[in-house]
């Protein structure tokens, strides 16, 4: 893969959709075959993803990553709901001119995903959701408290705080998450915009009422589901992962030993080569 060929080269590009939101989204692969669009997780913008996991998955398939209404480069607000994210991503799905997707996601991104499958199943052929729980699952409606508590502990130690929120605290989770931490710092420029504060507060209660909603009948989802977590994740616990493929019934689980909530990326090669053969079946 040439230089201009990896995602820390990939250019931002934009699109207007007709309720006159803009989206900013990168690419990467060759343009054929179904896109696999990628959800991503509470507060992040396109630089959040690990380069690594972008460009083996790349390597095979059309990749597209994109900041959510409100969030990094793209216009408008917040959305105050789970449910309204995932319209907004069809709109930006409908204006690329994709009749179907696959879809990644990753935590708050495998909410949106499922309320998507909920909303226009047709638009979907496969998904992988990562870190993620369904909706009313157990323990998602605590991500606010554990995120603040990780927040400051990230203050006072002068870490970032996915260090804390995203890996185990062994001394191999403490080096995956800085190999990790440089990976998505190998950016040097046109990085993306932070969200605002506003816009992280909205999306946490956004979460905390999706995990206190009623939960979702999700036996109704027939298309091929991979599940993916760490056996330590704090943040949605991991007795979710195997809830959801005991509702979901074409589904496969695979679950990470000493991993957290960000064990796909601690785990980025294992991760990329399940994802790409999940994808080729």
């Amino acid at each position: 893969m040439r230089e201009s060929e990896t995602y820390i080269h990939a250019p931002n590009k934009s699109i207007r959709t007709a309720n006159g939101i803009t989206y900013v989204y990168r690419e990467l692969g060759e343009k054929i075959g179904i896109p696999i669009v990628f959800f991503t997780h509470l507060s992040a913008n396109l630089d959040n993803w690990d380069p690594r996991i972008i460009d083996g998955i790349a390597k095979q398939h059309w990749v597209i990553t994109f900041d959510n209404t409100g969030v990094g480069l793209s216009s408008g607000q917040v959305p105050g709901t789970i449910k309204e994210m995932a319209e907004d991503a069809i709109d930006f799905i409908k204006a690329l001119g994709f009749k179907q997707i696959d879809i990644l996601s990753f935590s708050m991104g495998g909410m949106i995903a499922q309320e998507l499958l909920e909303l226009e199943p047709t638009l979907i052929r496969k998904v992988i959701l990562t870190g993620t729980g369904p909706r009313g699952g157990k323990g998602i409606e605590n991500v606010t408290k554990i995120s603040n508590q990780d927040l400051v502990r990230a203050i006072f130690t002068l870490k970032d705080v996915k260090t804390y929120l995203f890996f185990t605290r062994t001394l191999n989770g403490k080096r995956k998450a800085k190999e990790f931490l440089a990976r998505i710092k190998e950016r040097k420029h046109n990085r993306d915009k932070m969200i605002s504060l506003k816009g992280y507060l909205t999306q946490l209660k956004a979460i905390n009422r999706w995990g206190k909603s009623t939960p979702a009948d999700l036996s109704k989802i027939k298309q091929p589901i991979l599940v993916v977590n760490g056996e330590a994740d704090r943040m949605v616990p991991t007795e979710n992962a195997y809830d959801l493929v005991q509702r979901l019934p074409n589904s496969k689980l695979v679950i990470y030993k000493d991993a957290g909530h960000g064990a796909i990326f601690q785990y980025h090669e294992e991760f990329t080569k399940e994802v790409l053969a999940f994808l080729n079946k």
